[in-house]
């Protein structure tokens, strides 16, 4: 079946716009087939830096014929109805269908060649293109990335004729702009365009640009007994920027190899996009750097590598100064620095935010086994290099060198490491900190943003989270789940709310919350906070946990209503809802517990319904009644065993002891069901057997709300 390929050739376009390029190329032009009815047997895009390329295998030469079929207005309908209808379908009163007084139109369309469809295709994806950042040239009203040059068009071998702002559709393009034969040359289709691109130096496939540079480069490192230093985000940079990628080992100034690891690697990839280099020996860097050129040089690349090592010496003599001038400056400048950044117009400084961090990692210390004067200290550490010169220059980099920093003016090892982890985990695949002072920091840190937050009701909506609110919830509940922290999260976040409000002297008389306390500042001073607010924003933030530990659940596969039924106890202990969803996953995947579950939610029915009806009836569950069926005694002495065992297994925690005591209840329920009528015409029966089943649920809602789960 014909083949469609269509190349965008242009200026250089940016190597971080390309692969999103190609997938907006894919989508558009795979909506626009799927428009004009058309299927297809392949359809993939390509994606460099100075062409965008698709190609669409399998088309059919022509759209298939269609038949659409249109209800309109009842026959009786007024004119005006029908009249309307006809303008709309372009037909005759005497061309419509009538069916059960329901007047229909049939069109009919014949099958289009597909040739004639490509030119408003490629016209309307060129004009509508999404680029993040676009310009016009010349006299032209065309925008593109960058100024469009040429467009290749061919469908079943031929050129589609047609052009776009005076650029004509022909079957010509041009291969390296350097190492090419120089002369634009013609294709026939798509494997002819890709050998020729090749013999052209003209690698079309990002994965191809990505193989031959780490080969290459792993190449070279090998023949001098170096290693690369892999860097994924590089990799797909510089595979952006060459359409014949050709790595080149290059030499540094040992002398420089006396800065931090991290200084060196950011000069190398965010001012050169050069990859780093170590040494197999010691695993620390080398002195020496992997440059991928655009060109194969005549003298093996040794001009390009002693040009790029003089420019690298360069970058490096800034960041060298940037690291004496600091070490020269020192914490205490570099805070009071901060009381002059605004952290939020509503949240103070970040000289504020620190003395709020810095007291709730005090009172987060002990919770962690953490001294609190180390974690206070480390605390007021902690955003110091936001101030300083190395920061300024890689923003990257904060953190990181506030540890370097600490070291250096003679803070312990413990505290330089909570300086320098406290912003982990920062996403899914970053590491969770363990040491306890660390923990305390980097809890105190994501808690202050998100009580402030939602403080000043700047909560994440939809897609859009503006102040990273969720990877911090997703931080906290990581913090706390991989490091075994049995710490309820409501009294912290109560306490960071009272810091806050305190500290911040909110003015709450807008709020509408009159439930007002008078406190005492630091000065003497009276202070006016809301404690009702406090507790407000406080269960907002846990119903925000909530919802982030389910995605973070969900992804190991857990049922996401299981944390709904277990949060709905009220419980704050990350650790014990996640053991106590585990459990009660485990249980409801026996027959057991599904059967269970039927039965609590058939019991939960028949409660609610009479709940409408007027107030339950209360009291002790009778037995021993006249004629009180066998399976109704049965069914009362088994919730009354399983609540003694189920209060005993959640003592000690061990909820796969309290899931097999509810699971005891599954023959007695299912029997009460079989053999017993609730809503018995004698009132002291049913008021008896209503007393049961509220029990039942009882016993079972101590384990979890069965109620909101699914099934």
């Amino acid at each position: 079946m014909p083949q469609l390929l269509l190349e965008l050739f242009s200026e250089e376009i940016p190597a971080r716009m390309q692969q999103g390029a190609a997938r907006d190329l894919e989508r558009m032009a795979a909506d626009r087939l799927k428009a004009a009815g058309l299927t297809y047997d392949a359809l993939t895009t390509w994606a460099g830096p100075r062409r965008l390329t698709l190609m669409v295998d399998g088309l059919p030469a022509a759209t298939p014929d269609r038949e659409e079929e249109l209800k309109g207005p009842r026959a009786n309908a007024p004119e005006q109805a029908l009249e309307g209808f006809l303008r709309k379908t372009g037909l005759t009163r005497d061309q419509l269908v009538e069916r059960d007084g329901v007047l229909f139109a049939v069109i009919s369309q014949k099958g289009q060649p597909t040739a004639g469809l490509i030119p408003d295709m490629v016209d309307q994806i060129v004009r509508a293109f999404p680029w993040p950042k676009s310009m016009r040239w010349g006299s032209g009203t065309l925008r593109w990335v960058r100024p469009l040059k040429r467009i290749l068009a061919l469908f079943d071998g031929q050129v589609v004729q047609f052009d776009i702002d005076g650029i004509k559709a022909e079957d010509v393009t041009e291969g390296h702009r350097f190492l090419g034969a120089g002369q634009p040359f013609t294709v026939r289709d798509f494997a002819d365009y890709r050998h020729k691109l090749g013999r052209e130096h003209v690698l079309l496939d990002v994965a191809d640009r990505k193989l031959r540079i780490l080969e290459a480069a792993r190449a070279a490192c090998h023949d001098h007994g170096l290693a690369l230093v892999d860097d994924d985000g590089l990799l797909d940079e510089v595979a952006g920027l060459a359409e014949w990628p050709t790595p080149i080992l290059g030499d540094m100034d040992p002398q420089f190899l006396d800065l931090p690891p991290e200084v060196v690697r950011l000069s190398m990839k965010v001012h050169q996009k050069y990859f780093a280099v170590r040494d197999p020996a010691t695993q620390g860097l080398a002195p020496h750097f992997v440059v991928v050129a655009n060109v194969e040089a005549s003298d093996g690349g040794a001009a390009l590598a002693a040009g790029n090592s003089r420019v690298l010496s360069a970058r490096l003599n800034d960041a060298r100064f940037f690291w004496d001038e600091d070490l020269k400056t020192g914490f205490d400048a570099w805070n009071d620095k901060l009381s002059g950044v605004t952290f939020h117009a509503k949240l103070g400084t970040l000289a504020e935010r620190v003395d709020r961090i810095a007291a709730l990692a005090r009172e987060i210390a002990p919770l962690v086994g953490a001294d609190p004067d180390q974690a206070e200290t480390a605390a007021r550490l902690a955003k110091a290099d936001l101030a300083s010169g190395m920061v300024g220059e890689f923003p990257e980099l904060q953190g990181v060198m506030g540890g370097y920093y600490a070291r250096a003016f003679g803070q312990p090892d413990a505290i330089a490491d909570a300086v320098r982890d406290h912003y982990k985990p920062q996403g899914p695949a970053d590491s969770v900190p363990t040491a306890p002072l660390t923990v305390a920091v980097s809890l105190a840190d994501k808690l202050d943003t998100l009580v402030g937050f939602f403080a000043i009701d700047e909560k994440p909506t939809g897609s859009k989270d503006p102040f990273a609110l969720r990877r911090a919830a997703l931080g906290v509940i990581r913090l706390v789940l991989e490091n075994n922290l049995r710490a309820p999260l409501k009294p912290v976040l109560k306490q960071e709310g009272a810091f806050l409000y305190d500290r911040l002297g909110f003015k709450l008389r807008e709020d509408g919350f009159a439930n007002e306390t008078d406190l005492l500042r630091d000065d003497g001073q009276p202070q006016r906070r809301s404690s009702r607010r406090i507790e407000t924003v406080a269960l907002d933030l846990l119903a925000f946990f909530a919802d982030r530990l389910k995605v973070l659940l969900r992804d190991q596969g857990k049922r996401h209503d299981l944390v709904d039924a277990v949060f709905a106890l009220g419980d704050d202990d990350l650790v014990r809802i996640v053991r106590r969803v585990e459990a009660l996953d485990a249980f409801l995947a026996t027959d057991d517990g599904a059967n269970l579950l039927a039965g609590y939610k058939r019991a939960s029915n028949i409660l609610r319904a009479e709940e409408k009806k007027g107030p339950l009836p209360e009291g002790m569950v009778r037995t021993g009644l006249p004629d009180q069926p066998e399976q109704e005694t049965a069914l009362a002495f088994a919730a009354a065993a399983a609540a003694t065992a189920v209060d005993q297994a959640l003592e000690t925690e061990d909820f796969a002891a309290a899931m097999r005591a509810l699971a005891a209840l599954r023959a007695p329920v299912d029997a009460f069901f079989d053999k017993v009528l609730v809503n018995s015409d004698v009132p002291e029966e049913r008021d008896n057997r209503l007393k049961l089943l509220g029990q039942v649920r009882a016993v079972m809602g101590r384990v979890a709300d069965f109620g909101q789960i699914s099934g």
